[in-house]
């Protein structure tokens, strides 16, 4: 089974909250420092990742934002 890319994006980000709340409320420097350590061996994971994931798709640059059709004739000068 296939970890989805947003499981290891979340899991960076939770962790990296911990570490702003852990920060917060003076938690030892032992915990802080492991959430640190944590944190940024899941951010290098998350990006690889991220990177490396095999996702494709059919959208071009002339499609622009699915909720806002634009036509051929604005200019956004």
């Amino acid at each position: 089974m296939k970890i989805s890319v947003a499981f290891y994006v979340g899991l960076a980000t939770v962790l990296l909250v911990l570490l702003i709340i852990a920060v917060a409320v003076d938690v030892s420097l032992n915990v802080v420092f492991i959430l640190m350590c944590l944190g940024q061996l899941a951010l290098l994971i998350m990006v690889y990742k991220v990177l490396s994931d095999n996702y494709t798709t059919t959208k071009t640059f002339k499609d622009f934002y699915q909720d806002y059709n634009v036509s051929e004739t604005d200019n956004y000068r």
